[in-house]
């Protein structure tokens, strides 16, 4: 072989090798990065005390549902953390509800009114309930086995996000329930339906003036991120998964309030037969604001989230049309929430409350 032969050889080996390490190279660049191992000793040095560094719960903690309550103390679960105390069931309440007492001849246990009640506790897209007069505590309450009532009271919202309650929806109401009285031998007195329908609409219209519902995504700036690693940074913030594939929430503080943020993603990706190869090139972060109270300041976690996990997944934050959001856009935003809580406050319906759940759902 000669010497010009052997050049080209080494020189057409060079380039193969040249071609395979970038080839190589480029299929690691654009894989989804995936999670990392964790070291024990960096989970115990977690500081609790901060809401942006609690934790991923146990395997064996309850998964949480983003469309149903948090369970409080979900992040830090196991690790010693005080829970408290679950918050009492709302009952009926006359600034979001229509009420029908209903007077008895005599007590009624609460076998009996459960078994006269209706099947379902709906009328059309509303919220329908019973609500018995303890005779022990004297406070209302759904009727529960083995108890006794003097009263009842019958309730329908006013409103919700599906929209008003109409004249349909009332009249549902006031059979159920004239249903239930038959049942238990009481006397119902229904209010005026014109009046209680255009005490919804005007309910609903404030509801629908005062609703918001914030959304910001995450976007990668170059790799593409595999659902663990996702579900890595996210967890280091304190996020917990929900029951439904490709969402976590960030549980409330308080027991049994809804979630304070949303993080959702792919669902497909979730469910992949090997996840860890589907490429996610975005996230949504999520505040329902009328849901959670003002004083776990769930705006300013939301930016720091949304900061933390673009810095963490080299991403940036963006609206829901992929337009970058600056800090001043984050500053109005924030000032224009202020407003709203000070609005949902003058008519009693404070973000987180009870009521303010219940309508604002």
């Amino acid at each position: 072989m000669s010497n010009l032969q052997i050049s080209l050889a080494i020189a057409g080996g060079a380039i193969l090798a040249a071609v395979v390490a970038y080839n190589t190279w480029t299929s690691r660049k654009n894989e989804p990065r995936k999670p990392e191992p964790e070291p024990d000793s960096q989970q115990a040095g977690t500081d609790l005390t901060d809401p942006l560094a609690r934790r991923e719960p146990g395997l064996d903690a309850a998964l949480v549902d983003p469309l149903e309550p948090a369970q409080a103390g979900a992040a830090p679960a196991g690790l010693g953390v005080p829970l408290p105390v679950p918050e009492r069931k709302p009952g009926l309440d006359s600034l979001i509800d229509v009420i029908a007492p209903m007077t008895l001849e005599g007590v009624v246990s609460g076998d009996a009114a459960l078994a006269a009640s209706p099947h379902t506790r709906r009328a059309g897209s509303k919220p329908f309930a019973i609500e018995g007069l303890n005779e022990s505590t004297q406070h209302w309450e759904t009727p529960v086995p083995g108890q006794r009532y003097g009263a009842f009271q019958a309730g329908v919202q006013l409103a919700n996000r599906t929209g008003a309650l109409n004249e349909i929806e009332f009249s549902e109401f006031v059979m159920k329930a004239q249903a239930f009285a038959d049942a238990v031998n009481a006397l119902p007195e229904f209010p005026d339906m014109l009046h209680e329908v255009a005490r919804g609409r005007e309910l609903d219209q404030f509801a629908s003036d005062h609703d918001a519902q914030l959304t910001f995504s995450l976007r990668a700036r170059q790799a593409a991120w595999s659902p663990g690693y996702v579900q890595q940074n996210a967890a280091r913030l304190g996020f917990v998964p929900g029951v439904i594939p490709g969402r976590m929430v960030l549980p409330s503080t308080v027991a049994g309030l809804p979630p304070m943020l949303g993080l959702t993603y792919d669902a497909q990706a979730a469910m992949a037969d090997d996840p860890e190869q589907s490429a996610l090139r975005d996230i949504s972060l999520h505040l329902d604001v009328p849901q959670v109270p003002r004083s776990e300041q769930p705006f300013r976690q939301l930016r720091q989230v949304a900061q933390a996990l673009a810095e963490a997944m080299d991403g940036v934050v963006t609206d829901q049309n992929g337009n970058l959001i600056p800090d001043q856009a984050m500053d109005a935003i924030g000032v224009d929430l202020e407003q709203l809580y000070d609005a949902l406050d003058s008519r009693d319906l404070a973000a987180g409350s009870p009521q303010a759940r219940r309508l604002f759902s």
